[in-house]
């Protein structure tokens, strides 16, 4: 789900003023689906989250309330001073930590009906120390752009955090989220594609203990849009078909009136993707899984398209 505006602030806004209708039907598919625990991916982030507190205000006025929120500054927008995409220039959308026209822009949001826990941010993690990372390269094999560029880089171009959810049963869930890149918008190197790849081998990683971070222990669940497709489309389709394949995690293969695709990019020419994923661990009691895509013939149909073209995706586990 895409929340995000042209500049700072104006998301905020638009929530205030209660009048935008992508934001009204973003609302409506939320309360449809009625979820414990929801993370918004393309959320704007602000210092002191009062975006995402209208916005849980705006859910809790539609009957919905979820009382816990969490969301930190994401590397979208973040200035690095850099030329980081190659171009010779500085200061622009790409030369940010992750790509963005204002510091959050496209930022995450976590919003729960059940307390959360002390979160770990893995964002400024470089690219470059991630195991076998697959850091692109000039024709010549030299660092792309540059090798001060890849000392800066970061890997996510979002963010990457685990977010503990305490559950009535007195277990906590990690929430494994992130963002992915676009894998596009670059040239041979395939900067944006490479990095799509690691930023979901990221949680291989740290499962296998990898990182210089505590692996997490059951119950988790790894979710978040990674921006590739298992066969179709650009993007590394290797990389998301290694956690998909991962036995400590399962893949609820959720299903909706287009299938399991969960975006929309037919007006680009790209057509209709699975883009966003829910992966629980290998043990979890999944009881049901799907992607609110409605048929075409419902009321519904019309709000889900309005809400944005990446399609919600939930999955229903037993604790």
């Amino acid at each position: 789900m895409e929340l995000t505006r042209k500049g700072p602030g104006l998301l905020l806004r638009d929530i205030l003023k209660g009048k935008d209708k992508q934001i009204a039907a973003v609302i409506d598919v939320i309360t449809q689906v009625s979820p414990d625990v929801l993370v918004l991916q393309a959320f704007d982030h602000d210092l002191e989250n009062r975006t995402l507190r209208a916005f849980q205000t705006t859910l809790e006025v539609a009957g919905h309330k979820m009382p816990y929120i969490f969301a930190a500054r994401p590397n979208s927008g973040l200035a690095s001073g850099l030329d980081l995409d190659g171009d010779g220039k500085l200061n622009t959308p790409r030369d940010s930590q992750g790509y963005g026209n204002f510091t959050g822009q496209g930022g995450m949001a976590v919003l729960s009906r059940f307390p959360l826990g002390e979160v770990r941010d893995f964002s400024d993690f470089l690219w470059r120390d991630l195991p076998g990372a697959m850091l692109p390269t000039h024709a010549d094999g030299s660092p792309f752009p540059s090798a001060n560029a890849q000392a800066a880089q970061r890997l996510s171009s979002v963010a990457h955090w685990d977010v503990p959810v305490d559950l009535p049963n007195g277990q906590t869930l990690n929430l494994l989220t992130y963002h992915g890149s676009t894998p596009a918008f670059d040239g041979d190197e395939d900067r944006n594609g490479r990095r799509g790849a690691d930023e979901a081998l990221f949680w291989t990683h740290l499962l296998d203990g990898t990182l210089p971070y505590p692996a997490p222990t059951p119950p988790f669940a790894i979710i978040g849009q990674a921006n590739i497709d298992p066969k179709d489309g650009d993007g590394r389709h290797e990389a998301i078909t290694t956690l998909l394949s991962d036995p400590r995690l399962i893949d609820p293969i959720p299903k909706g009136a287009e299938g399991t695709d969960t975006a929309d990019w037919s007006a680009i020419g790209v057509g209709k993707l699975r883009a966003s994923y829910i992966l629980p661990w290998a043990a979890a009691d999944v009881k049901d899984a799907g992607v609110f895509w409605p048929r075409p013939d419902t009321p519904m149909a019309k709000i889900a398209e309005t809400a944005s073209r990446h399609h919600l995706i939930w999955v229903d586990i037993a604790y």
